[in-house]
């Protein structure tokens, strides 16, 4: 308890894909995420966003709870594909990716 009051809890996020960023609007959060509008999202009393680059954001609060739930709430957004890697992950967070189709190789009329 004594370490969020001190230090405040941190969790990142990062942004992969092609056109995928975030940006701060005031204290609101603006992604752009390949939906035909941005997502905005606002956040509670007691949590800030800080994003460092255009491909990742920080979740900064006193509150670990709080601030794990809005940094989830971030990743619902777009989680990350399983087949492609695009998405919204937590920074370090490593993705299974899946082959894809195999193909009919050797099949022919």
């Amino acid at each position: 308890m004594v370490e969020g009051v001190s230090q405040g809890f941190r969790k990142n996020l990062e942004l992969h894909g092609v056109g995928y960023r975030v940006q701060k609007s005031g204290d609101n959060l603006m992604i752009q995420i390949g939906y035909s509008h941005p997502v905005e999202i606002v956040p509670p009393a007691g949590i800030t966003f800080i994003s460092d680059a255009p491909n990742q954001v920080s979740v900064l609060g006193i509150e670990k709870e709080l601030v794990g739930e809005i940094a989830a709430q971030i990743r619902a957004v777009r989680p990350p594909d399983l087949y492609l890697g695009k998405g919204i992950r937590y920074a370090g967070e490593r993705i299974r990716r899946k082959a894809g189709k195999a193909g009919k190789l050797g099949r022919r009329k």
